[in-house]
């Protein structure tokens, strides 16, 4: 999945280098959190139901440090402000909270389509304790 998080934060960044100067700008917060939420975080978060639980803890923080950054240049935050406490003041989920979230939703709709071969189809796993690969109950086939 390493390859995939380089490619995702690739993305992101370059979204966030072409927004810099309506991020950084004296538009409304509403407006420049919007324009961050619309073009940084989709890149950030597209199929992450289907990838996140299996990305490293490294690239989690990896993917966490994009949206900080994307964060402290829209609030125009010093150095010294923690990423926790700027993300709170904005009213901003994390990123891990905002991808269960999202999860969530994807699972519960699938669970209740029509459609019969879309019930079930994705049941909730969690990375092994060892991160050495995928769980066993996913391997079966």
């Amino acid at each position: 999945m390493r390859n995939h998080v380089r490619n995702v934060i690739a993305q992101s960044r370059t979204a966030r280098y072409l927004l810099r100067p309506m991020l950084a700008s004296h538009l409304p917060l509403r407006a420049k959190l919007s324009i961050y939420k619309m073009y940084v975080r989709t890149r950030l978060t597209y199929a992450a139901p289907a990838w996140y639980a299996l990305v490293s803890e490294t690239g989690r923080k990896s993917l966490r440090a994009q949206q900080s950054l994307a964060l402290r240049t829209i609030s125009r935050a010093p150095r010294f402000v923690r990423n926790q406490v700027i993300a709170r003041d904005l009213c901003m989920e994390s990123l891990d909270e905002f991808i269960r979230r999202l999860s969530a939703s994807m699972f519960a709709r699938a669970d209740g389509a029509r459609a019969q071969h879309l019930r079930g189809i994705a049941p909730y796993h969690r990375r092994p304790p060892d991160v050495r690969g995928l769980p066993p109950d996913l391997l079966e086939f």
